[in-house]
């Protein structure tokens, strides 16, 4: 059983996800916003997202995946998740992943909740952190730049979203860096 810690940060609360969840992350992942650069079709139904959240609890549970719920300190709002996937225990490396709701961007919440991901990372004896970010997104690839990612090359015709082939940066952080 793997239990995930709460982590605080100035103003924001990182906490194990969970099945109460659900209607938050529904917002999230209902969001064409959100997942136009995901990799993924917007949820129709909160059913959608239940069924998601359960998988999910299941690989955390496993240790498969880390991922925490963002929530908002001074509001306890849910704003989004940030965690990881594709963990390789025994090679020390996973891919970390984000979303929040489009009225917490561009205010540094991203940044924030990244950091203390980071910092977490070190404790899982996680050295490489991997991401992977579409071409089109501006946005994360600036994000990640400025806390330390390096781009390591593009990957042509990776992602499929709505009938469409889109490349992709692969970007990598080393956790020995200065968080």
């Amino acid at each position: 059983m793997n239990r995930l810690p709460v982590i605080e940060t100035e103003r924001l609360r990182l906490r194990p996800l969970q099945m109460e969840d659900g209607p938050h992350v529904f917002a999230i992942f209902s969001d064409e916003h959100v997942l136009r650069h995901y990799g993924m079709e917007p949820h129709r139904t909160l059913e959608e997202t239940e069924q998601m959240l359960t998988h999910m609890l299941a690989q955390i549970e496993t240790g498969a995946i880390i991922r925490f719920a963002i929530e908002h300190r001074e509001s306890k709002a849910l704003i989004g998740t940030i965690g990881f996937h594709n963990r390789a225990p025994s090679h020390r490396r996973a891919e970390i992943g984000y979303e929040l709701k489009p009225e917490y961007w561009r205010s540094g919440y991203a940044t924030e909740a990244l950091h203390a991901a980071l910092q977490f990372a070190v404790t899982c004896e996680i050295e490489r952190v991997g991401a992977i970010v579409y071409v089109e997104n501006l946005a994360s690839q600036r994000m990640l730049e400025k806390n330390g990612f390096f781009q390591e090359g593009r990957l042509h015709n990776y992602m499929r979203q709505r009938g469409q082939s889109h490349d992709v940066y692969v970007y990598s952080y080393m956790t020995h860096q200065s968080v």
